[in-house]
């Protein structure tokens, strides 16, 4: 999808951008290797081909800061396929304050491996970990996860792509809290099944204040079901998007 994309050209909406697939313009090749580019919109062709050329150029480089900038968080999905193999699925659990040092669990899955960093043992490796990521995906992650990060790493740069599941999925038919929309798709917990934030708070606090191994077992599998279901939605998700920004009047 996200070489068939143009509404990261400043002046490019999704309207012109169905109007360049109706023309038979379906990627940026199209457009750069046609003998007469055409205008979008208000867009010159020149202006068009100009941004293209970056683009191509970026994506070729890996550049994932420049996607972040253009794409920002609405188009953000458009580069999952793209970036998928650096993709990190983040969450985090907390002790119910809103300081950074309210965090208590990382959780970071990215399609192979889940790593879990908690408070007091290894949670400043973050830093390095997350460093190795072009994009990292979330669940409400703009408004809540990735301020608290922000708030408890000053000093890393959240520059990834950042796709945050909550709102984009809100516009394909699927609204509602995290758990709520994995029982309307039928995806099973297992053993979290029915914790819930509250829980988390609950269970860390089981364990720092009694040292209750099992309860920071607990919670660190519901926190990897938190990660590991979120590239299930993206994969749902992603699919969704993709069919609605074909066509508008589609339903789900």
């Amino acid at each position: 999808m996200l070489t068939s994309t143009f509404t990261h050209v400043p002046g490019v909406g999704e309207e012109s951008e169905r109007a360049l697939w109706a023309s038979g313009f379906l990627t940026w090749s199209d457009v750069l290797q046609s003998a007469s580019a055409p205008n979008a919109g208000q867009v010159s062709s020149q202006a068009l081909v100009a941004e293209l050329r970056k683009s191509q150029l970026a994506l070729e480089k890996r550049n994932h800061q420049y996607f972040a900038r253009k794409l920002k968080l609405k188009g953000s999905w458009r580069a999952w396929p793209d970036f998928r193999d650096s993709c990190a699925y983040v969450d985090i659990e907390t002790d119910g304050g809103r300081s950074g040092d309210s965090i208590t669990v990382i959780g970071i899955w990215d399609g192979k491996e889940f790593v879990a960093l908690t408070r007091g043992h290894d949670l400043d490796a973050f830093r390095e970990v997350i460093s190795n990521y072009s994009m990292i995906v979330t669940f409400f992650g703009a408004s809540f996860d990735v301020p608290m990060l922000q708030k408890r790493f000053p000093d890393v740069r959240f520059d990834q792509i950042h796709w945050d599941l909550c709102p984009s999925l809100r516009t394909v038919g699927l609204r509602g809290g995290l758990k709520s929309i994995e029982k309307q798709l039928g995806i099973d917990r297992g053993e979290t099944d029915g914790l819930t934030g509250y829980d988390a708070i609950r269970l860390w606090n089981r364990y720092r204040r009694l040292g209750d191994a099992e309860a920071l077992e607990l919670l660190i599998e519901y926190n990897r079901q938190d990660v590991v279901n979120l590239e299930t939605l993206a994969d749902i998700g992603y699919e969704r998007l993709k069919r609605a920004a074909q066509d508008p009047e589609a339903s789900f």
